[in-house]
């Protein structure tokens, strides 16, 4: 399977980028091709401009940037995106590069993409109770997973939350190990 994976945070070295990079050696470990995109090294522009939002939803009527960012997508049979979750969601970089790119004609409405496989991993230093106190976990998935993946007609969707990277070592190993998993079995 040919597989975009999507990391988004500012410092590569992060917990965030090593459960990336421990996906994606799992993932060509089983066999599969993996497109790294990191938002941040490639400076990819979040800001929705007008002419990134044409009315008749045809690829040709998008910006040259949406163009080469939706073939991106559509050449791969999976995305996966990795990313802290900030304020109960996704970085602004990465809601960006939704917003402009996974757009009408495109992803959703008359759509036509190849996206076979969405999975999002998010991490957190809240713990599972901390985000089940107040349904936050509930809230992040209704938004994520069911507002972008299944919105845009992905067939397959999972939903990974690494909770409690602020509690040490221990916490943190478990994940990178997990993510490294997941890719084993994606």
């Amino acid at each position: 399977m040919k597989i975009l994976l999507v990391f988004c945070h500012p410092r590569e070295s992060s917990l965030t980028g090593e459960i990336a990079r421990s996906f994606q050696l799992g993932a060509i470990q089983a066999g599969h091709e993996v497109e790294f995109v990191d938002l941040y090294r490639e400076d990819f522009d979040p800001i929705l401009y007008e002419h990134d939002e044409p009315s008749d939803g045809t690829l040709e009527s998008y910006s040259e940037d949406i163009q080469t960012e939706f073939l991106r997508i559509n050449r791969n049979e999976a995305v996966v995106m990795v990313f802290p979750v900030w304020w109960w969601s996704m970085p602004a970089m990465l809601k960006g590069w939704i917003d402009r790119v996974w757009n009408y004609g495109l992803t959703y409405g008359p759509a036509s993409h190849n996206i076979k496989k969405g999975l999002i991993i998010g991490l957190t230093g809240a713990t599972t109770k901390d985000l089940q106190k107040r349904d936050y976990d509930t809230a992040i998935k209704t938004t994520l997973d069911i507002g972008i993946l299944d919105f845009n007609s992905i067939p397959s969707t999972q939903m990974v939350i690494m909770d409690g990277t602020s509690e040490g070592e221990s916490y943190q190993k478990k994940h990178i190990e997990l993510a490294h998993s997941i890719g084993l079995e994606f």
